[in-house]
């Protein structure tokens, strides 16, 4: 992670263009009137680093960044009837009117915190469970998991390819499974 950090850092722009994004969601989430603009804009750049955490295994952020996209993905649907018209759903004519808080289903949303306990779950199994082998960030942790494998030579050369070798991950894959 701390490789592919750097090499974004060293493209320039980019990097300042991301950051300043990042800051302008955050402002537009706190004034009322436009967060839902502000997790509009939020939402590709939490989800994007959701799957760079999950895809790259890395620690730092492996629970709070899925956990943040599953809040910006509420801010979201909670607006919907503000946007439901541009994606086609309902034509808003002149006579439309938000619904009045009178009418307002007051039951509380099993359905939505439900879902995010299952996703909560199956994040956490994901994290548990998922991966029969994970190089994770050094050499070290890696060769721990060595010794709980079947065949812990074909792990520790797998490490090695990894860490020292600095081949391609398929690579040290294939090689694994080869073993």
């Amino acid at each position: 992670m701390g490789f592919y950090l750097e090499a974004l850092h060293t493209t320039g722009y980019y990097y300042t263009c991301i950051g300043i994004a990042q800051v302008t969601a955050a402002l537009l989430l706190l004034i009322p009137r436009f967060s839902l603009l502000g997790a509009i804009l939020y939402f590709p750049i939490i989800l994007n680093i959701t799957l760079l955490s999950l895809s790259l295994r890395f620690d730092g952020s492996l629970v709070s960044s899925p956990l943040m996209t599953l809040a910006c993905l509420y801010l979201i649907l909670w607006d919907f009837h503000r946007w439901k018209g541009i994606l086609g759903f309902n034509k808003l004519d002149s006579t439309h009117s938000p619904p009045e808080r009178k009418n307002l289903n007051r039951k509380f949303p099993w359905l939505f915190f439900g879902g995010s306990g299952a996703f909560v779950i199956g994040l956490g199994s994901l994290l548990v469970f998922g991966y029969s082998i994970m190089p994770k960030n050094t050499k070290s942790e890696c060769l721990k998991q060595c010794e709980s494998k079947e065949n812990p030579e074909a792990c520790l050369e797998f490490c090695q390819c990894v860490f020292e070798d600095s081949k391609p991950l398929s690579d040290c894959i294939d090689l694994y499974h080869k073993n």
